[in-house]
């Protein structure tokens, strides 16, 4: 929340660039590494990078208002999630495929983060699934979205069903700021 990363709840990469060793994993802040999307414009470039147990790496790309991650590693057994499952078998590594087999949330008691996060679902969102999102689809994954997140709040339950309605659009939050 404090954009402070802390380990064991200590402030550690304090400068830039810096690194810091704990058990079993390593730190670097930098410049360093392929940027997977573009540097938006009038962005430094930050990565931070982790070098984890089971050799599992970890490279998060900061920018002003948002985020990419890269994640390398090996196949773990009943492995699934927005990078698909690794079965070698592409056609169900889809969007819609992974959102049908694990839903488009995070359920509560599973983020391996602290915190929780911002959820904003904003009245042109709200527009735009009652346009373009089919009704057996919207109450499908208003009901889904329900029983995955449970007593979550109702905006947390309607910004799930809109990315289980426009979860295949990389731009459906984008589309959304067009409906007045």
């Amino acid at each position: 929340e404090s954009g402070v990363l802390t380990v064991d709840g200590r402030p550690v990469l304090s400068t830039f660039p810096s690194s810091y060793s704990g058990d079993a994993f390593t730190l670097h802040y930098d410049r360093q590494g392929k940027v997977p999307d573009v540097v938006p414009e009038n962005n430094e470039k930050r990565v931070l990078h982790m070098h984890l147990p089971l050799g599992v790496k970890v490279s998060v790309f900061q920018w002003e208002n948002y985020m990419d991650v890269q994640i390398e590693m090996s196949p773990q057994p009943a492995q699934d999630g927005v990078c698909g499952n690794f079965n070698n078998d592409h056609g169900d590594d889809t969007t819609q495929a992974i959102i049908a087999r694990i839903g488009a949330r995070v359920r509560p008691g599973e983020s391996l983060l602290s915190g929780r996060p911002l959820v904003q679902f904003t009245p042109q969102m709200e527009k735009m699934l009652a346009a373009e999102c089919a009704a057996p689809t919207r109450t499908h994954s208003q009901a889904t979205c329900a029983k995955l997140l449970g007593a979550a709040p109702d905006n947390e339950i309607k910004s799930c069903t809109f990315d289980m309605c426009f979860g295949m659009n990389v731009r459906a939050r984008k589309h959304a700021k067009t409906y007045r």
